[in-house]
């Protein structure tokens, strides 16, 4: 069992651009990259498949986000893995000037974009949010996060009443392997877990 886990007149939806309703954080622009207009990318998970076979990325600045929605579609032109980033070349983003100009945007793709899985995998985005209980039927809380340590996905729960900036204090941390994890019911939003309430 795994889990896998993103400006000035570049960010703007124009009238006839409809963004999808299934987009997807996978990242953000961590700058630009050599001379000729490509992105440097940096993902939210240690996969970074989706942002190597989506048709287009959804660009949002993180700046205008939490007051003005602004997305705008930009062409994957070309993508590949460069160290922990991904590099893309994307359309309408000619040259190095422009790639700096959107340092910062969140990067969005479709969830229809991201690649199949194999049975019992699973993208963090999926988990995030599911209730846990362990074997004796106790609440432990929700996903309210995931991590990665370099060896496995991390589930971070906790209350859903806990306030964000106090999540690491009342947080359990539970590995996502077959030892712990006994079952995922995305249907019914909760994940079972081999954990004691008191650890």
């Amino acid at each position: 069992m795994s889990a896998s886990i993103d400006v000035k007149q570049a960010v703007q939806v124009s009238a006839n651009q409809s963004a999808p309703e299934d987009l997807v954080i996978v990242g953000y622009v961590s700058g630009a990259f050599g001379l000729q207009g490509w992105v440097k990318i940096r993902p939210y998970s240690t996969t970074a498949d989706a942002l190597l076979d989506a048709a287009s990325f959804w660009l949002e600045s993180a700046a205008q986000a939490a007051v003005v929605p602004s997305l705008r579609e930009l062409k994957r032109l070309s993508s590949k893995v460069h160290g922990e980033d991904v590099v893309a070349r994307l359309d309408q983003v000619p040259d190095r000037t422009a790639a700096e100009a959107l340092k910062g945007c969140v990067v969005k793709v479709s969830r229809q974009a991201f690649p199949a899985l194999e049975q019992d995998e699973f993208y963090w985005v999926d988990l995030i949010g599911l209730s846990v209980q362990n074997l004796q039927g106790e609440n432990l809380g929700v996903v309210r996060a995931m991590m990665d340590n370099g060896a496995q996905s991390i589930l971070r729960v906790a209350g859903s009443d806990v306030p964000e900036a106090e999540l690491m204090k009342h947080e359990r941390l539970i590995p996502f392997v077959d030892h712990f994890i006994k079952e995922v019911d995305r249907e019914a939003k909760k994940i079972i877990v081999d954990w004691g309430i008191d650890y």
